[in-house]
């Protein structure tokens, strides 16, 4: 697919790019809001991410423009400023930082950013993280291994940018690959990827963008992490096991034998986080049985499982995004669905079948924009295929 980032390169500095990078954004039906408490999770990459024109810079200048925000952007890559500026290029920045902190960076880039969908719930700053570290790290002559990819770019994101995210979003945007679910365990890393069975079912997926760019509840999402981490000290200390400082402690450090026998005694929002967290590490496992055997139907009713229990113990979701949701579960030719992401802003996604597709996203586009009529010309619908991970 031709992209206009490429066009814009060359008329920007008079040649064509050297390379583009390619980040795809990442769907995860399965293991929503349990990754950072060492869960387990379900993901697959899709055919719309970022791509990054590139050429290199000697001077170790790195000048970057971006199609979807105006101001371009400069820096030094030995010389970056220790707090994030506050404007769209804090992710190049980020990359460049940890990149720099490990190796010795010489050179920079001239870029040209392109991202194929609107931002929300993709995960699209992890992928402009991963795509332009992996850029940058090309024109050093840097050999990044997958595993270190995915460490620098979460490191990015935790320390520079200051969104406490676990490894779904990057794992799945680095290991991925098409027609393969990828199941990954949060606590050592270990992954498989899991090939679409002979006899499944056809499937695409479908993302529903809400029209809301932004959400006042986004702070929440950090906070749901203290609310997990909270529920896990409480449980330890009631069984009298031994718990390590606050912000070590997570879910997947209690047997499900403790939450089972101390849950009541959890104060209420505490409760309804760990039940989110057991519930869903649950679904993870029930999911890639359900792979395995082909059966889409079994996957997919998992996957609205998940969504309803990230709206009523999870807590997060606004109106529109429940209101998707709750549309999406009355429609025929969708097999699953929920939020995208950390649902406090964003899309929801689903798992449809293809030959369906154009009826799903016309029945769900009309109750969306009968309830929502002020966010006609925002809100989009758009069909996906799944992809692989980053690509130079």
């Amino acid at each position: 697919m031709s992209m206009r980032c490429e066009e814009r390169y060359a008329e920007i500095y008079g040649r064509d790019p050297e390379a583009v990078a390619f980040c795809p954004y990442r769907i995860a039906p399965l293991g929503a809001h349990i990754d950072h408490q060492n869960g387990s999770i379900n993901g697959f990459a899709i055919d719309k991410g970022i791509h990054i024109a590139y050429g290199d810079k000697e001077s170790g200048i790195c000048e970057l423009r971006s199609l979807n925000f105006p101001k371009r952007a400069q820096f030094h890559v030995r010389d970056l400023p220790e707090e994030k500026v506050g404007d769209w290029a804090d992710h190049c920045r980020a990359a460049a930082k940890m990149l720099g902190e490990e190796y010795r960076l010489r050179n920079g880039i001239s870029a040209v950013i392109e991202g194929s969908l609107p931002i929300g719930g993709l995960s699209s700053s992890a992928a402009v993280i991963i795509a332009f570290l992996s850029a940058l790290a090309k024109v050093n002559k840097i050999t990044l291994d997958p595993w270190e990819t995915i460490r620098l770019a979460k490191k990015a994101e935790n320390e520079y940018v200051g969104v406490n995210c676990g490894k779904l979003d990057q794992s799945c945007e680095v290991l991925c690959r098409k027609d393969h679910l990828l199941y990954l365990d949060c606590l050592d890393d270990s992954f498989s990827l899991i090939p679409k069975s002979e006899g499944m079912k056809d499937f695409k997926f479908i993302v529903f963008f809400s029209g809301l760019e932004r959400s006042l509840a986004n702070s929440a999402y950090n906070l749901r992490q203290d609310e997990c981490k909270a529920a896990a000290y409480n449980l330890l200390a009631f069984a009298g096991l031994p718990y390590e400082k606050f912000k070590n402690t997570v879910l997947r450090s209690v047997p499900i034998e403790v939450f089972k026998e101390y849950k009541d005694r959890l104060p209420f929002p505490f409760l309804k986080r760990a039940t989110h967290y057991f519930s869903e590490y649950d679904r993870v496992q029930k999911g890639v049985e359900a792979w395995k055997k082909g059966d889409i139907d079994a996957y997919g009713s998992l996957v609205f499982e998940s969504g309803r229990s990230s709206i009523d113990n999870y807590e997060c979701g606004c109106d529109e995004l429940i209101t998707l949701y709750e549309i999406m579960s009355g429609t025929e030719g969708i097999y699953g669905g929920r939020f995208s992401g950390a649902g406090f802003k964003g899309c929801c996604m689903a798992l449809v079948d293809p030959a369906k597709a154009d009826e799903v996203i016309d029945k769900v586009s009309r109750e969306y924009l009968k309830a929502y009529p002020d966010l006609e010309g925002k809100y989009m619908a758009t069909l996906c295929d799944t992809a692989d991970g980053v690509s130079l």
